[in-house]
C-alpha cells in the first residue's frame, strides 16, 4: 500500500476493544502509525517499556488485527510490525447495550485517547518555539460553544469529519517541502448550562 492509498477507517466493536483497550497497546498502535514499521525493541525504547512487555501487547495487537508484519523490513529473526489502520473510530451507539465488561473497556479506550490528546497538545506547546514561524501561524487551540440538539451535534460532527476527510487527497508527499504531520483532535460533547 503506497503512502497516498486510502484505508478507510476502522470501526472498533466490541471484540476490537478487548485487544486495543489496554494503555500500553493503544501507545504502541500509536506509535506505529504515527511513525512507521518498528520492532519491538524498537518501541520498547521509545515508550519506556521492556521488550517483552511490547512483543507480548503487540501479539496481542496482531491477534486482533490492529497491527501486522511488515515483511520488507524484517532481516533473519528481527520481526517488524506495522500498524494495519490509520484511524479508528468509535461510535458510542454501538455501545449502548454492552455488558459491563465491554462498557468497562470502552471507558478504559476512551479515558486513554483523551489523555493522548491532552499530552500530544502539551508536547506540542511546550516545544512551539522551536518551529518555523509558518508552522506556529498554522496551528489552532479554539474552543466554541453551540447550542445544538442531538441531531444537529451529530450533523455537524459528520461535516467536521467529511471536511478533514476531503484534505486526504491534498496531502503531499513526504518530500515535500515544509510538509508535516499535523494531528486534529475533535471534541463535541454536551455540558451543563444554568
Amino acid at each position: 500500500m503506497t503512502e497516498h492509498e486510502e484505508r478507510k477507517p476502522r470501526r472498533l466493536d466490541a471484540r476490537s476493544l478487548r485487544g486495543l483497550a489496554h494503555p500500553l497497546r493503544m501507545q504502541l498502535l500509536n506509535a506505529l502509525r504515527r511513525h512507521g514499521p518498528a520492532t519491538a525493541s524498537q518501541l520498547a525504547e521509545r515508550l519506556g517499556e521492556s521488550s517483552g512487555a511490547t512483543s507480548y501487547h503487540l501479539r496481542q495487537l496482531a491477534e486482533h488485527g490492529f497491527v501486522e508484519d511488515a515483511p520488507e523490513r524484517g532481516k533473519g529473526r528481527e520481526r517488524w510490525w506495522q500498524a494495519v489502520d490509520q484511524t479508528l473510530h468509535y461510535e458510542s451507539a454501538d455501545f449502548e447495550d454492552a455488558s459491563p465488561e465491554v462498557r468497562a473497556l470502552t471507558e478504559v479506550f476512551l479515558q486513554e485517547a483523551a489523555a493522548v490528546h491532552g499530552r500530544e497538545l502539551t508536547t506540542w506547546l511546550a516545544g512551539r518555539d522551536q518551529w518555523p514561524q509558518p508552522w506556529a501561524r498554522s496551528t489552532d487551540m479554539s474552543d466554541m460553544t453551540l447550542r445544538l440538539t442531538p441531531d444537529l451535534a451529530l450533523e455537524l460532527i459528520g461535516k467536521m469529519h467529511a471536511l478533514i476527510d476531503s484534505y486526504q487527497d491534498r496531502v503531499p508527499d513526504k518530500d515535500t517541502p515544509d510538509s508535516e504531520q499535523v494531528r486534529i483532535h475533535t471534541h463535541l460533547f454536551p455540558i451543563e448550562t444554568d
